[in-house]
Order: C-alpha cells, then structure tokens, then sequence
C-alpha cells in the first residue's frame, strides 16, 4: 500500500509510478494474470532537491530532540528510495516528537482530491507553536478520555487505551498543498494511530483569517449578527473536538496476524442486531481501502458529528472561556448553524449528472444537515427562495431534538466503521448523501450566490549568504499572492531553482 504511485497503463501492462529521487530499476509483478510493472523515479528532480534540503535540515536539528532528527532521516530515505515504509517510520517518529517549537509534515499525505480515495496529494508545512493557545488544547488532552465516554457508542467499539497525543496551536509560516485545512489530525496511516498514536494541530492563524467583506448568504439578518460575532469562536471549539476527540476515538476491531482478535467476539454485542460481531478487518485491511472512495468523506462527517455533538458539554466549552447558562449559549448555537448552513452550501459540490460529489468535507456536512432536517419537530428548516433563501433552526430543540438525531447517526457511524461493515454503513451514509427532489432546487441559488474561493497569502522565508532568516509579509491582496509567487519562484528567489525542473516533472515514462 502506497499513497504516492500515479497508474499508468502501456499497452497491455499497468505501470505504478513511485515518487523517489533515485531511478532504481523497475520490478515487475503478476496479479490474476494481469503485468504491473513499478517504475521509480517520478518526479525525480524535486524529490531529489527535497531530499536533500531535508538532508541539510538535519545540521540544524537539536541533538537532543532525537525523534525529530530520525524523523528527518527517514524523509531523506523515504524520498529519495520512495519506499512508503521509511515514510511511516518518520511518522512514528513524528508522532513521539512531543511539544516542539517548530512543527512541521511533509509526503503524500491525504487522499480527498483522489476519486478512489487512496492517491495522497503532496504536501508539506512548517508552522510556530502558539504555547499560550495551546495551553487550552491540552486541558482537552488531558479529560479526553473522560469526554470519550460521552459518545453514543458502547465502551467495545472504542479503543482500549487513549493514547495521549500532541495537540498544539499552530501559527503557519507556510503550507504547501492546494488548500490549506483549519486542523489536521495525522498520520493517516491505521496502524500508527491504533498502535502509537497521532498528533492533533489546531492551524490558529488559518482560523482567524476572515475577509471582512465577505457576504454571509442563507441566513437570517439576527443569524448575520450572531455568526459575524461568534463564528470564529465557534469554529475553535469545533475543530479542537474534531480533530482530537473525533478523529481520535473508536476502535477497529480486528483479526491479528497470529488469527486473534483485538475484541472478545463471545462478548461483544452489536447494537443494532443483538448478535455476535462477524465483520472485523482481516490483516493487511485498512480502514480506507475497506470503504473505498467514500472513506474520506464518512470520516469527516464523523468527526464533524462528534463535534456538534460534544460542543454543548459546559465542562469542554469552559476550557475555552466559555459559559452555558440556562439556554443554549451563542457559541453552540453559532456550530450547529455553521454545520447546517455548510451542508446547504455543499450543493456546490455535488454533480446532479453523476449524483456524485467533488469534495469530502463538504459531503459530510451535507449529510449531517439531512440528518437535522429529517430530525423534524421544527428543529431545522430550509426557508424561503432565490436571495431570501435561509436555514432556520430552533435555538431551543438543540440539546433534546438535535442531539438525540446526530447522536443517533454518529453512533451508527462508529459501529460500522469499527465492525468494517461496508454493506450497511455505506448504505445508510449514501441515503443522507444522496439529494432529494424537494432539495436539489436549492442548489441553484447556492450557485448564484456563491462567493469567491478563500485565497491564502503566505509569508516568504528567504536565507541570506550569512545565514540569517528573513521574513517577508506580502499583502493580503490578489497582487500580493501573484507578487507571494514572485518572490519565492523568480530566479533570485529562495526556489529559484525549481521551474526550470518542471520540464522534467510529470509526464510518463519519467525522465
């Protein structure tokens, strides 16, 4: 299994492209009758400028952070050989490197762009701990467990022993991908998060990033004033629960390589049949080949669900300054409405055509407003039409109409994900993805009032000839992320060097 091949096909012999910077010779394999030829050196010339880049980081490394130096080791192993096991080794690595100053990831990392959802897309980020930030994301580190218990699940389907990771504040110095994410939870790879453990970043200053003239449609003019005031406040809380305690929780039950299991399949009932378990993952199964293409978008959702889920318990909104009177405060009422309204702009990203969609999260959030919407009982509505269009949800049918809905949902979610029960996961995930007639009419006025893409404008980091850093801060404008580019690709730049390799980079044989 490996998430860096690009899949060719020539003549009658299916040709995997493995990123590395060394041109090894090829090693042919036959499948069911079928020649599958692997090839090394795919984009050779950048992974060899990335290779050894990182080689030179190593100089720099503290000796005493020595799961951080090994992590930089394995980089250079794993992108100059392309050998997908030297890269988990430096994400073990990374995973034990607890609390440094500069964090930083870098390989092919998540698979949402990639319609099989198995390719990863390249991408790498150096970023700053915020220490005061992150002061808070470990008081949730810290009552995770107990928090954990919470969600609607049995205590089998979650995993043993919580395995305590980083979560940390991050302020990005730069993030190299075609998007940049709120938080990241990673590795992606199972069984370093079953068995090790994984970090959690919340990226601080891609939160707080907002244009202030950005048009907030399908809501409300009191909604308007609430989620201008409370959003980002909102959104905190959320991606701190989704990443930690929603990527971080369940288990995946499974037949070890000795024909053992990790569950105790005499005692252990289904909740939802009564009978014994009799789907678990066999060995060499994972998590996302096992679902396929839907992985990607399941898992966000339900994460996405923890989140909603656990935001109203005052002990975690405490953690980050907040109160829960009487009535649903504004911070939880602010998620619950960023989540329907989010469903309802997914309809940008879903093809009638095809009854597909184009991007994961957004499939998630589109499955949660369903579940809101079938919830009944006045709890959420669509209203309205055209520029009037606008969710309505009732403040006060939160805590026992919503959350006994989601909780539901969520807890199925789990059950079949950690049973690697695709038949039914898979069957009730696509009904709350699938758009109705009565919902499909909608997505035209998301057309027509969509706004434009996000765009990020990042810092330029240049190292002199007497080898002190500098930081430049273009400005936060279409001219300042063209003049961003400038700076960094012209000639004099700090990556002056890499266009001229583009020629070389991409096509197939490699060159």
């Amino acid at each position: 299994r490996s998430y860096t091949p690009r899949l060719f096909k020539d003549g009658g012999v299916y040709k995997l492209a493995v990123a590395s910077a060394e041109v090894k010779p090829s090693v042919t394999h036959d499948f069911n009758g079928t020649k599958i030829e692997v090839v090394y050196g795919d984009h050779a010339p950048f992974m060899k400028v990335l290779a050894d880049s990182i080689a030179q980081a190593i100089k720099s490394a503290p000796a005493e952070r020595e799961h951080q130096v090994e992590m930089l080791k394995q980089y250079v192993n794993a992108f100059e050989g392309g050998d997908i096991n030297a890269h988990k080794d430096s994400q073990r690595a990374w995973v034990q490197d607890k609390g440094p100053p500069v964090e930083t990831n870098i390989g092919f990392i998540e698979s949402y762009r990639d319609p099989f959802g198995v390719r990863g897309e390249f991408e790498g980020f150096v970023s700053v701990v915020n220490r005061e930030q992150s002061r808070k994301f470990q008081t949730l580190v810290d009552n995770a467990s107990r928090f954990i218990e919470m969600l609607p699940w049995p205590k089998d389907f979650e995993k043993d022993t919580f395995l305590r990771p980083d979560f940390t504040s991050l302020d990005v110095v730069t993030f190299a991908s075609s998007g940049i994410p709120a938080g990241i939870n990673i590795p992606n790879y199972d069984d370093i998060r079953q068995d090790l453990g994984f970090k959690n970043v919340s990226l601080g200053n891609v939160l707080s990033a907002a244009s202030p003239s950005e048009k907030i449609t399908f809501c409300t003019p009191t909604d308007q004033e609430i989620f201008k005031e409370w959003r980002g406040k909102s959104f905190e809380v959320q991606v701190a629960i989704h990443e930690l305690l929603g990527h971080g929780s369940g288990k995946l039950m499974k037949k070890n390589e000795d024909g053992s299991l990790n569950f105790d399949q005499d005692k252990v009932v289904h909740p939802y049949t009564g009978e014994k378990i009799s789907t678990f993952y066999l060995p060499g199964e994972t998590w996302d080949a096992k679902f396929g293409n839907e992985s990607s978008s399941y898992e966000e959702c339900r994460a996405e669900c923890v989140g909603i889920y656990l935001c109203p318990v005052p002990e975690i909104l405490s953690i980050f300054g907040h109160n829960y009177p009487e009535e649903v405060p504004d911070v939880v009422y602010c998620n619950w409405l960023l989540m329907a309204r989010a469903g309802l702009l997914g309809l940008e990203f879903y093809t009638p055509e095809s009854k597909t969609w184009r991007q994961a999260h957004m499939q998630g959030r589109f499955a949660i407003l369903r579940v809101m919407l079938e919830a009944g009982e006045g709890l959420c509505e669509i209203k309205g039409e055209g520029e009037g269009l606008h969710i309505a949800l009732d403040r006060s049918k939160i805590m026992t109409v919503g959350r006994k809905a989601v909780g539901e949902f969520l807890g199925k979610l789990n059950v079949y994900k950690s049973t690697a029960d695709v038949a039914a996961g898979l069957a009730m995930y696509k009904h709350y993805t699938s758009v109705p007639d009565d919902i499909l009419p909608f997505r035209q006025a998301v057309l027509e009032q969509k706004q434009p893409r996000e765009v990020f404008v990042q810092a330029v980091s240049k190292l002199g000839a007497d080898g002190a850093a500098t930081l430049s801060f273009p400005e936060a404008s279409p001219a300042g992320m063209v003049q961003s580019f400038v700076d960094r690709f012209a000639a004099s730049g700090p990556l002056g060097a890499l266009p001229p390799l583009l020629a070389s980079c991409g096509p197939f044989p490699p060159k």
